[in-house]
């Protein structure tokens, strides 16, 4: 679960739901993605915004698992990457399973320290019926899982490109349960 491999980048100018596929994605220390619509210090989502515009932007990086894509197709959910709004979709590291404040190191400089999960919601049933609900699931106590991603911001700037390794550093023990933000 230490490294995995970048399958995919992608970012909107705009604020649409989902973000358009790039050859390579550039991330600003501090800020989030270089042209995307949720680069900033303070937070960009709208309805963060209208409730108070100089919270910090826990949000300005979105990943998402391509094996989730997989888990998806078979209840029959096709997802491209970048449809669901995530800026870089990865392949072999259990995102969802990482404590908060992991590191992910991506390519030869960027840094993204993961702050919570992505809570899902109802614009992926605009997208695709009955989306937000195959995002959600319970474990075998009951507690509400959220499948949609990871959220984090930029500790160090670079170039991520598909195909760029990225290697795992997870924080010091006791590890803190990634929460929604």
């Amino acid at each position: 679960m230490d490294k995995g491999i970048v399958k995919s980048v992608s970012k909107s100018k705009t604020h649409t739901f989902n973000k358009f596929n790039s050859d390579r994605i550039v991330l600003l220390k501090g800020l989030g993605v270089e042209g995307d619509a949720h680069m900033g210090k303070n937070v960009k989502h709208r309805s963060r915004v209208a409730n108070d515009p100089s919270q910090p932007n826990l949000r300005q990086v979105h990943l998402i698992h391509s094996e989730l894509f997989d888990e998806l197709k078979k209840k029959g959910f096709v997802i491209q990457n970048g449809e669901i709004g995530e800026n870089i979709t990865t392949e072999g590291i259990e995102l969802l399973c990482l404590p908060k404040d992991t590191i992910l190191s991506i390519g030869q400089t960027a840094k993204i320290l993961i702050t919570g999960l992505r809570n899902p919601c109802k614009q992926l049933d605009l997208l695709k019926p009955g989306l937000m609900k195959a995002l959600l699931d319970k474990d075998e106590e009951g507690n509400l899982i959220r499948k949609a991603g990871v959220m984090g911001i930029v500790l160090e700037g670079g170039e991520v490109k598909i195909g760029n390794k990225i290697t795992v550093e997870l924080p010091p023990k006791p590890y803190i349960k990634l929460e929604r933000v």
